[in-house]
């Protein structure tokens, strides 16, 4: 009965504990108000019997659930029922940019570190429902994998169609991959522009200066995310091609151009982070995900429908009903 009701004034339940005084009074003046007659004998008297005076009773018991009616009525019982409405205020676009050399296949993350990234980088995604993100990929060479788009199934499913293949220019292009993720977001009319740039190695190929790229950056207020990615000292990466073309896997020194990284972080506003396991990588997209927050304005409309007409009628109608018996059937014995 009261599935869904809330009631405005609770506290006035506490008048329900008058309901039991009453009940203690009632008893105690019925007993006053019955009269004893004394004698010695019921013969010559004729007995008959009547459920009259037994019931009258049952003219209190309907006094007693009107005045608990009552109660719950002047309690204010009403449904609420709330429509929300989301607004964005502040929309963020990002772009990833992605390193997909062959020594993002070294196998210091596992299973490496291509996966791992597509792994944590999935979930990023999953967690900005409200934000326009695109893809980069670049290794000796870059090209939009996906332009910004609102549509993250179409993101997450080019995020894991992205593998290493020798169709692009071997070598780590870092600025062409910036000025690429650029190039995406210079003509973006968001709030906040952001590129996440991951990369496992230093510059060594590519026609842009990544020094130039962020220039680029900085003229068109895009902040720079840049992520360095591999274990400190050696780790087991592919070092050639066997005949059957699978890779052949060797330890190589790891190198990541942590100075170039720090330079493009910090002339774009944005910060380095170094991930050297999984566990580091996932922190790293989880804190970049805090310092990005998109500015979200929620409006909620309350509609209010007041329920306690329903205890006033019935409470009304029970104590016209107990008007009725006392001036009628119960008339002689009242």
């Amino acid at each position: 009965m009261f599935e869904g009701i809330e009631f405005l004034n609770k506290e006035l339940f506490w008048l329900l504990l008058l309901l039991p005084l009453a009940i203690v009074w009632y008893i105690f003046k019925n007993k006053q108000q019955t009269a004893e007659l004394k004698i010695s004998s019921l013969k010559g008297f004729k007995v008959t019997s009547s459920w009259l005076p037994k019931f009258k009773h049952f003219l209190f018991a309907l006094r007693l659930i009107a005045l608990a009616l009552i109660i719950t009525a002047i309690a204010r019982p009403r449904t609420v029922d709330v429509s929300t409405k989301t607004k964005t205020t502040r929309g963020i676009d990002i772009v990833m940019a992605i390193d997909v050399s062959a020594s993002m296949l070294a196998k210091d993350l596992k299973p490496n570190r291509l996966e791992a990234l597509k792994n944590v980088a999935s979930e990023f995604i999953k967690g900005r429902p409200n934000d326009r993100i695109g893809l980069v990929e670049y290794a000796g060479e870059s090209y939009t994998k996906t332009p910004i788009t609102s549509d993250k199934s179409i993101v997450l499913r080019s995020l894991q169609e992205i593998r290493y293949n020798n169709i692009i220019e071997g070598g780590t292009a870092i600025g062409m991959g910036l000025a690429t993720a650029v190039n995406r977001l210079k003509d973006s009319k968001a709030k906040s522009k952001v590129i996440i740039l991951l990369t496992d190695g230093v510059n060594n190929s590519g026609s842009i200066n990544p020094k130039i790229a962020s220039e680029l950056a900085v003229e068109f207020g895009i902040k720079t995310y840049t992520i360095g990615l591999g274990t400190n000292g050696m780790a087991l990466s592919p070092i050639a091609i066997k005949q059957n073309g699978q890779f052949q896997y060797g330890r190589v020194k790891v190198e990541i151009d942590e100075t170039l990284l720090k330079e493009i972080a910090q002339v774009t506003g944005g910060k380095y982070f170094r991930a050297t396991n999984n566990k580091k990588l996932a922190e790293i997209y989880d804190e970049i995900n805090k310092l990005e927050k998109t500015e979200i304005e929620e409006f909620k409309f309350y509609n209010y429908e007041e329920k306690f007409r329903m205890f006033v009628w019935i409470a009304g109608i029970l104590l016209l009903f107990e008007l009725l018996l006392r001036i009628t059937i119960f008339r002689s014995f009242i």
